[in-house]
């Protein structure tokens, strides 16, 4: 936290996981400040000792708040659910909080990781493209089947959801990477539903503080 009080979130614009906590942030209404980490830049600021000792895995999101400092996305999202309940990212259902989980769990651990920058730069330029294509193609796959038995607006039922916060910046990721989406309305007609929400809005890579110029809408 800062003398203000405000927490810290150490992000990079461009970082999906770092994307899902600004939704909560937002939706939750939680002033914070931005600690930009630039996964590029330098050879990547995330390997610097002082973002290390933050956090040892070195990667964004992480945030410092109530006087603790947590790595890792979706243990943030839980961390503000249980002390910032409203307004409610996990079902009070235990069936529809599972399905949350699991598809929360499907995206950040089945998908993302595999098609992650880190993962991409061990491989020739080459062969970055095809394979996160490949590795998303096959998440979305399973993603598309599982949101036809359990979608209503959103990936479970009508309310936003943690499922919502991840699916979105993984969306974005796949279009990144020229992903033909048209096999998957599900996850579309979901994308297009969250987008038009303003705590997705204000939390979009293109509007953060280290977003460059060029990038900026």
């Amino acid at each position: 936290m800062t003398e203000s009080g405000k927490p810290i979130l150490y992000s990079y614009f461009r970082s999906s996981c770092s994307w899902r906590v600004r939704i909560a942030l937002a939706l939750k209404s939680i002033d914070y400040e931005t600690v930009p980490v630039n996964l590029v830049k330098d050879g990547g600021q995330q390997f610097s000792e002082e973002f290390q000792a933050l956090n040892p895995m070195k990667q964004v999101p992480a945030l410092k708040i109530d006087g603790i400092t947590i790595g890792q996305s979706l243990a943030i999202i839980e961390y503000l659910e249980e002390t910032r309940p409203t307004p409610r990212l996990l079902p009070l259902d235990p069936k529809k909080r599972c399905l949350v989980r699991m598809i929360s769990d499907l995206i950040a651990s089945g998908i993302q990781p595999l098609q992650n920058l880190s993962v991409l730069q061990q491989m020739g330029q080459e062969n970055r493209l095809t394979w996160a294509q490949k590795v998303i193609n096959s998440g979305f796959n399973a993603l598309e089947q599982v949101l036809q038995n359990t979608a209503g607006k959103y990936c479970v039922g009508d309310e936003v959801s943690m499922a919502d916060l991840c699916l979105v910046p993984q969306v974005a990721n796949a279009e990144r990477y020229k992903v033909d989406l048209t096999p998957y309305p599900t996850i579309r007609h979901i994308n297009k539903s969250l987008l038009a929400l303003e705590a997705f809005q204000v939390s979009h890579p293109c509007r953060q503080p280290d977003t460059p110029p060029e990038l900026r809408a």
